[in-house]
C-alpha cells in the first residue's frame, strides 16, 4: 500500500474527533509493518491521550509481548507532525523514539511554535527515517480550523443563514418564520456538534428566542455568544438557560452568573467583527458559526472576515422581505437537503 492509503486512513480515523478536541488538532495514527496494520489510534478528547499513544497502545493490547519487536520494525503514519513539547501529555515523538520504530510518515508539520519542525528533527537525530507532506493540502483542510487560530489568532468563522428562492432572508415586519426544511434543521443541529461556538446579534436573540443548542443532533452543545451592546436580552430568553456556557459581548460590564459570562468590550461600533475574532482567539475559541441577524453577518462579510460560508436556499419565494446578504466567495459545493440547496462558499482572498 502507499504512504497516501495509510494518510487517508489516519485522517479517517482523526475525523472522529470532530468537535471533542479543541482547541487540539484532530490527528489519526496507524502503525504498519510489513504492509499490514498492527495498531490504530486517533486523539479522542482535548486533554486525553494523543493519537500515537493510542495507536502504540493498541498494538500492546492486540500483541502483548510480541509489541516491542513489531514496533522495532514498524513505520508510524500520522496526519500532523508528531509533538515534541511537554503539555496536558508527554511529547508523542519522545514516545515513538522509545519504542524505536523505524519510520514516520508525515501529513503536516504543525504550526505551533512548540513543535513546528522539532519533533521532526527529534526523530531523525534519533535514527529514524522521517517523510512528510504526504496529502499536504487534505491534512490541512480537515484541520483548518487549527491552522487558521494559529496562524491567524483568530478563529475560523462560519457564516450561516438561510434565504427564500428570491433572496430574503427575514420578514420585514420582525416575526420569526422558518425558511429552510427540518432536514436543513437538523444538519445545522449537527454542525453545532462540530464548532466551538455560534453567535448572534441582539436583535436575533429577541426576536427569534433561539436556543442555540444541539437540540436534533448527538453531541456537545456549542458556547453561545450573543452581541447585546446595552444589555436588551430579557433574561426569560431561551439563551440564559443552563444548556450551554453563555457569553454576552456588551458595553456594560464583566461578570460572570453561573453558566453566562458578560465580557465588557470598547466602541462596539467600531471594528466590531475584529475585535470580537480576537476576543475568541484569548479565549481559545477555535470555530465560529455566525448564524445573524443580517446586520453581523454583513459586517463579517464587509470586514472579509470569514473562511465558509453555508446557505440554505429554499424553494419558497415571499413577496416581501429583508434581503440576504451578499456574498462573494468561491462556490465549493452546491447539494440538495430535503427541499432546500445547500451552497457551500470559500473565501479565496484570506
Amino acid at each position: 500500500m502507499s504512504d497516501e492509503f495509510y494518510i487517508k486512513r489516519c485522517l479517517e480515523l482523526a475525523s472522529i474527533g470532530m468537535g471533542k478536541v479543541s482547541p487540539n488538532p484532530m490527528v489519526g495514527c496507524v502503525i504498519v509493518v510489513n504492509d499490514q496494520i498492527i495498531g490504530e489510534g486517533f486523539h479522542q478528547e482535548f486533554g486525553k491521550a494523543h493519537a500515537e499513544p493510542n495507536a502504540v497502545q493498541s498494538v500492546f493490547d492486540k500483541y502483548g509481548e510480541s509489541a516491542a519487536a513489531l514496533l522495532s520494525q514498524a513505520t508510524a503514519y500520522v496526519n500532523l507532525e508528531p509533538c515534541a513539547h511537554f503539555g496536558k501529555t508527554p511529547p508523542c515523538a519522545d514516545l515513538l523514539i522509545q519504542h524505536k520504530l523505524k519510520k514516520v510518515v508525515i501529513g503536516n508539520r504543525d504550526p505551533f511554535a512548540g513543535v513546528d519542525g522539532k519533533g521532526i528533527e527529534k526523530l531523525k537525530n534519533a535514527g529514524i527515517e522521517v517523510i512528510s507532506g504526504i496529502l499536504d493540502d487534505e491534512c490541512r483542510f480537515l484541520n483548518r480550523r487549527f491552522f487558521t487560530r494559529i496562524e491567524k489568532q483568530r478563529p475560523f468563522v462560519i457564516l450561516k443563514w438561510a434565504e427564500t428562492a428570491n433572496g430574503y432572508f427575514a420578514t420585514q415586519d420582525g416575526h420569526q418564520k422558518w425558511i429552510s426544511g427540518a432536514l436543513a434543521k437538523r444538519l445545522a443541529h449537527q454542525w453545532r456538534t462540530e464548532e466551538d461556538a455560534i453567535l448572534v446579534g441582539k436583535q436575533t436573540a429577541i426576536i427569534d428566542n433561539p436556543h442555540l443548542t444541539a437540540r436534533e443532533w448527538p453531541g456537545k452543545n456549542p458556547v453561545r455568544l450573543v452581541i447585546d451592546k446595552n444589555l436588551e436580552v430579557p433574561f426569560s430568553n431561551h439563551i440564559f438557560n443552563n444548556q450551554a456556557k453563555t457569553i454576552i459581548l456588551n458595553e456594560v460590564k464583566t461578570d460572570v452568573i453561573g453558566n453566562i459570562h458578560y465580557i465588557q468590550m470598547e466602541d462596539m461600533h467600531f471594528y466590531l467583527p475584529q475585535k470580537i475574532a480576537f476576543q475568541l482567539y484569548l479565549m481559545d475559541i477555535q470555530s465560529v458559526i455566525i448564524e445573524g441577524g443580517a446586520k453581523i453577518l454583513k459586517q463579517f462579510l464587509d470586514a472579509d472576515l470569514w473562511d465558509e460560508a453555508r446557505i440554505f436556499t429554499s424553494s419558497n419565494s415571499w413577496t416581501e422581505g429583508i434581503r440576504s446578504p451578499i456574498i462573494n466567495g468561491n462556490l465549493q459545493e452546491q447539494i440538495s437537503v430535503g427541499n432546500d440547496k445547500l451552497s457551500i462558499y470559500i473565501n479565496t482572498k484570506i
